[in-house]
């Protein structure tokens, strides 16, 4: 039979009811090994008495030896039955977690969109990773802590009594004093806590939302603004924490007051007796012990008491935070996803919004499958909202949308993702690899039975190839690819066809490749190279052991050394010196992330280097570690790239000079930790482009970069090598939310992922907006060329002159159709097309 949590949604249940779920063989067994516990925390309390009375008082060696083992062993055995109950503990409460987290964030997924556009990312992490940590404790502690520590009272409490029923029953007597004393104070600690939770959710929001809108606040110089409002929610919440602790250490000074009155009724009353003979020495220091035992029970209740009020406002707040049912079902009950025609009709479809704002006002419009409809119209005309309808994301409020002739609001997601595909104008790109984003759609329909093969398995390479050279995402994965390096040795074959494409290169003008020579700085071993840098041409290498990195390099004294020897060392100070002074003078105190493209500053250094500056420009001497940094800036120098300072030609020649002495020294004292630029082997450290050109782009050059890979690229398929190198670039790392790409690379990522799918319908929401003239126009010719009368198309519009392509336009203003019908035909109208195209109306 399932649990009732396995059937209510997450956020009906209850907190308690998580304690026994699926854990009740496992609480049982806590419980059994409590008692046993409980009974080995009286034992050495009995040996106690009986080694003061019964072996010291009776000088009894034998009986002495035999309780001090008894007493060993109990408490031995109780330590280790706590240890083992607090693994259990642990165990069961995170396994608890996991499920609630799991479930919870299966239904933060399925929650509608506008549940989104209203509550704060930083709200919906703290909520889901931070807020509860303490649930999992009270879940693992709900039967422990309240059993062991309840039969441990009543055990010592009964001890205590069995000892003297007088000192016994005075001394268990103060504990309903304190029982009505702590909730009074209890209260207000809850209060100061639920105050302390809502504060700290506030302000997660509040810098989510800084940090999510760091344009806008640049953007309008705000960040006094934003600091004001951080401040004020930071002093509600310390006013708040403070007011939370002080209220419990005043709890725990209660407790220890009350902790306190125990030894004294012993000490007055124990001590009349024993001086009374009524009461032996033995007795008192078991009865001490008993009681210092009895108070444990009772502080560990307290603090799982607060445990219980802390975990409890933190579930129930999020829980009702989260309380909010799915618009659409998520999954499909007892039958295959419909795969449904790809016809859809709209039937007097309204959306009304909050103050009875009506984006749509009764909307309607047929469309054929296979046929292609572009949707027009100003900002906020509703194209973009009519599209999200149709797609399932918006639950319309009004008329209906039939595809297939099913209802879309009577379709589940699985139903949905069968059939259609979306490309949003501001598409998610995933933290990943460029494969897995583009293979994203098609896992997700492979795990509800779906597939994008023939074959029902992944889409090979070859296809993946296809689609991104299709969509204009392959030149880009292709540069990626280029950027990485060959480390290994699993690449032997690889590195045997880069070094033959390289071959082709280095015949310059006189080779099939001279129409890019002259863009190439080739690697030049007579030459100073002015696309590498200071370290590079002195090396005629690139380090490949960590401790010659450029990181390292500066910091190792026969590296040092070997600088002065050669008479470098001066004009390099002056160099790094030089360079710090104007880059600083130039960039200014707080320069924008673009200035450091060209810059030979890193970003993260900047403020190093300022300070390096200004300590030259005072007259003071600088650190060893300050002078550090200026080495490290001169040896990364490249003159090509970095147009702050003209390179010395003396100085060059004597660095081109030098490079033999160098490359002798490394190969004689630490061989392997350079790779040195030679022509007829792969070079390890340095990436596949510079490898295959065996030179560095000439950067100046406009649209180099683009005509050398295209080169290159040829130059692979020459070699057989274009697949294992696109390979590479498909596992290319994105970054969180696709940050290490351009917004035109994001969008044709999510594009080829749709296409990959080939959904019978296609909605595309202004889907090429951050794409250039010529990209828009390889994506339009895709979707004309390929799906035309094979998927149905709805794509909203702003490029008006693609309109041509599309059968049939469809002009929304102010939430309703105007007008729609074909492209040449509503032209002649002069109506509201000829408006939005000509500006004007006729």
């Amino acid at each position: 039979m399932p649990h009732p949590n396995d059937t209510k949604r997450i956020t009906k249940t209850s907190l308690y009811s998580w304690v026994l779920f699926k854990n009740l063989h496992l609480q049982l067994a806590v419980v059994a090994i409590i008692v046993v516990t409980v009974a080995m925390r009286v034992l050495p309390l009995e040996m106690q008495k009986r080694i003061i009375n019964e072996a010291i008082g009776m000088k009894d060696l034998p009986a002495l030896y035999k309780y001090c083992a008894l007493y060993f062993g109990a408490v031995t055995l109780a330590g280790i039955l706590k240890l083992v109950i607090n693994y259990m503990q642990v165990y069961i409460g995170e396994r608890a977690l996991k499920v609630i987290r799991e479930r919870l964030y299966e239904h933060l997924l399925s929650l509608p969109i506008q549940f989104y556009r209203r509550t704060s990312p930083g709200n919906v992490i703290s909520y889901i990773i931070t807020e509860f940590i303490p649930v999992a404790t009270f879940i693992g502690q709900a039967v422990a802590v309240p059993v062991v520590n309840i039969l441990t009272f009543f055990a010592m409490a009964g001890y205590m009594i069995h000892l003297n029923p007088t000192i016994g029953l005075i001394s268990i007597a103060i504990y309903p004093i304190e029982l009505m004393v702590l909730p009074r104070i209890q209260k207000y600690f809850r209060r100061a806590n639920r105050s302390r939770i809502q504060h700290t959710q506030k302000l997660s929001g509040l810098v989510g939302e800084a940090v999510s809108g760091v344009h806008e606040v640049h953007s309008n110089a705000s960040i006094p603004l934003e600091s004001k409002r951080f401040k004020d929610v930071l002093e509600e919440l310390y006013k708040a924490t403070v007011m939370q602790n002080a209220l419990k250490f005043f709890i725990k000074f209660i407790n220890n007051f009350f902790m306190s009155l125990g030894p004294f009724v012993l000490f007055l009353i124990g001590g009349y007796y024993a001086i009374q003979g009524h009461f032996d020495v033995g007795a008192i220091v078991a009865f001490l012990s008993a009681y210092e035992k009895l108070y444990d029970p009772w502080k560990e209740l307290m603090e799982f008491w607060q445990v219980y009020q802390d975990s409890s406002v933190r579930y129930n707040q999020i829980m009702r935070a989260f309380d909010h049912a799915p618009e659409f079902a998520q999954t499909v009950e007892g039958r295959d996803p419909f795969v449904l025609d790809n016809d859809v009709e709209v039937k007097d479809l309204s959306f009304v919004v909050g103050g009875n704002i009506k984006l749509l006002d009764r909307v309607s419009l047929k469309v054929k499958g296979g046929e292609h409809v572009a949707l027009v119209g100003f900002s906020g005309s509703g194209k973009s909202t009519l599209a999200l309808c149709i797609a399932q994301l918006y639950k319309y409020t009004g008329g209906s949308v039939l595809v297939g002739g099913q209802e879309v609001s009577e379709l589940s997601k699985p139903d949905m993702t069968y059939n259609l595909g979306m490309v949003a104008q501001h598409p998610f790109i995933f933290d990943g690899t460029v494969k897995e984003n583009l293979l994203y759609s098609c896992e997700s329909l492979s795990m509800q039975g779906g597939t994008c093969t023939q074959n029902g398995g992944e889409p090979d390479l070859d296809t993946l190839i296809k689609l991104t050279q299709q969509v204009g995402l392959f030149t880009d994965v292709l540069a990626f690819a280029l950027r990485s390096k060959l480390s290994d040795d699993n690449h032997s074959d690889l590195k045997a066809s880069v070094v033959e494409a390289r071959r082709e290169f280095q015949e310059g003008q006189a080779g099939m490749y001279a129409d890019v020579a002259e863009y190439i700085e080739f690697f030049d071993v007579a030459n100073y190279c002015q696309y590498m840098t200071v370290a590079e041409n002195i090396a005629f290498g690139a380090a490949i052991s960590e401790e010659f990195d450029p990181e390292h390099l500066h910091t190792q004294p026969k590296f040092c050394d070997f600088l002065e020897r050669q008479g470098l060392m001066a004009h390099i100070t002056v160099l790094g010196e030089t360079l710090a002074r104007i880059v600083t003078d130039e960039m200014g105190p707080e320069p924008e992330h673009a200035q450091f493209r060209n810059s030979p500053i890193p970003e993260a250094e900047y403020g190093e280097y300022q300070k390096v500056a200004n300590r030259l420009d005072s007259g003071e001497p600088l650190s060893e570690e300050e002078k550090g940094l200026i080495l490290k800036l001169a040896l990364g120098f490249t003159p090509g790239i970095h147009r702050q300072v003209d390179l010395d030609k003396g100085f060059a020649n004597r660095v081109v000079n030098s490079r033999q002495t160098f490359i002798d020294g490394v190969n004689k004292d630490y061989p392997g930790a350079f790779a040195f630029f030679e022509g007829d082997e792969y070079i390890d450290a340095i990436n596949i482009k510079d490898n295959i050109l065996f030179g560095r782009v000439r950067t100046e050059e406009p649209g180099a970069e683009d005509v050398i890979n295209h080169r290159i690229m040829q130059a692979l398929i020459m070699q057989g090598a274009l697949e294992p190198v696109a390979a590479m670039g498909l596992e290319f790392e994105v970054g969180s939310m696709g940050d290490r790409l351009s917004g035109g690379q994001r969008q044709k990522i999510a594009l080829a992922r749709t296409f990959l799918k080939d959904p019978a319908i296609l909605i595309l929401d202004e889907a090429t907006a951050a794409l250039d003239n010529k990209s828009q126009g390889r994506v339009q010719n895709i979707i004309t060329n390929n799906l035309k009368g094979k998927s149905t198309v709805l794509a909203v519009i702003h490029r008006l002159d693609m309109l041509p392509y599309y059968d049939k336009i469809v002009v929304l203003k102010a939430g309703k159709i105007v007008e729609q019908g074909g492209y040449d035909e509503l032209l002649e109208k002069k109506g509201s097309l000829y408006t939005l195209i000509h500006g004007r109306e006729e």
